[in-house]
């Protein structure tokens, strides 16, 4: 036995043992799958302010192999820079990673793949998870789409060095791939604001998609939705507390540094507080789908670039309550305090307690049932 072999068996039993793995088919696939080959030899590690850049020479093999086997999302690009090639710390966005190999195998259990399933991944990254989807499909089965050239390139060579030839392509995986469908599963290793609709017409009536709804607070929820015979899909969201960097094309737009305005000031009746909870903030976005979250010193302020409407928090003095700034056409923070109100009423509820129907015209989140309080996604 080589020691990655070991190093992967090693991670698979510990999945096992969390309950983060319980299909002997994807524990099959971890263990036969070697990641080394999708890390190449660098990746970025967070120092708390910046991404660090790490080399397989300077930490040793040992150590880089033990590095790669843990279960840990590794993040190999910062704005386009990869690992390799960075001059030294960056601060920026990471813009693709190898997945933290137990969020890799929730998603495709969550997907409930079948052998024999034709399945669209809308991300390629690493090729990791491709990998792991062409060892239990076969490589025929599996399409996958990458929206960056030079991470589509770098996926082919992990691809064919592990040696998998999926079917794969470069461009928006917004639009999907028609060339394959229909598929029974669409999986997307990325987050999106809306379900792009060409998901929709390249699934096979009762196929499901999963996906990570999320928004420019980066509040996040993952959600399998299964298509009906009429061409809507429905589902509800799971606990798991989950989070994917955002498709490129629904990133949050460029901002200026922001500037706190005055504004019309009165009591809030919420506190920022809720927005620490992984829920809380989710319906916080839900209320204000085109607000940036920025946290202050003294609380949180949100941003809209389009209108340049703004709102801030503060401490109201030695009361324990708090106080809201609102600047611009938009009463941001009248919008959040609307949607967790409704939520408070509902009694908090985790994200279990939420669903989504979309259709070609229409995409709503709600809560409860889908007759209860709704919102919107943007379009």
């Amino acid at each position: 036995m080589t020691r990655t072999t070991s190093l992967r068996q090693g991670l698979a039993g510990e999945l096992s043992e969390q309950g983060l793995l319980t299909d002997p088919a994807w524990r099959a696939a971890v263990e036969a799958v070697p990641r080394e080959l999708f890390l190449d030899d660098a990746v970025f590690r967070s120092d708390g302010t910046q991404w660090e850049p790490v080399c397989r020479e300077q930490l040793g093999d040992d150590e880089w192999f033990r590095m790669v086997h843990s279960n840990t999302t590794w993040v190999t690009q910062v704005d386009g820079t990869g690992a390799r090639d960075a001059p030294g710390p960056l601060a920026g966005r990471p813009t693709s990673s190898g997945t933290l190999p137990s969020l890799v195998v929730r998603m495709l259990e969550l997907a409930e793949v079948r052998d024999g399933d034709k399945v669209l991944e809308i991300g390629t990254g690493t090729g990791y998870s491709t990998a792991i989807l062409c060892h239990r499909l076969g490589d025929e089965c599996v399409y996958s789409v990458e929206y960056d050239e030079e991470l589509a390139a770098a996926a082919a060579r992990h691809l064919q060095a592990a040696g998998r030839s999926p079917h794969l392509a470069v461009g928006d995986g917004l639009l999907g791939h028609q060339d394959g469908a229909d598929y029974d599963t669409v999986i997307a290793t990325c987050a999106v604001r809306t379900v792009p609709p060409s998901w929709l017409w390249q699934l096979r009536a009762g196929g499901g998609i999963v996906t990570t709804i999320s928004g420019w607070m980066l509040g996040s929820g993952l959600i399998r939705l299964v298509l009906d015979e009429e061409g809507v899909v429905r589902g509800r969201f799971t606990a798991d507390p989950v989070s994917y960097m955002l498709a490129r094309p629904h990133e949050r737009p460029p901002r200026p540094t922001f500037y706190a305005h005055p504004g019309r000031t009165r009591e809030a009746r919420v506190g920022p507080d809720l927005l620490d909870d992984w829920a809380g903030l989710f319906v916080a976005q839900l209320g204000a789908p085109s607000a940036e979250l920025v946290r202050t010193a003294d609380g949180v302020a949100l941003v809209d670039v389009a209108t340049g409407s703004q709102a801030w928090t503060e401490p109201d003095g030695d009361g324990g309550g708090w106080r809201v700034h609102q600047d611009g056409p938009l009463r941001l923070w009248d919008q959040v305090e609307e949607a967790l109100d409704t939520w408070q009423k509902a009694g908090s509820p985790h994200q279990t307690a939420f669903g989504m129907t979309v259709t070609e015209w229409d995409q709503v989140v709600w809560l409860g049932d889908p007759d209860g309080p709704c919102w919107r996604l943007p379009a």
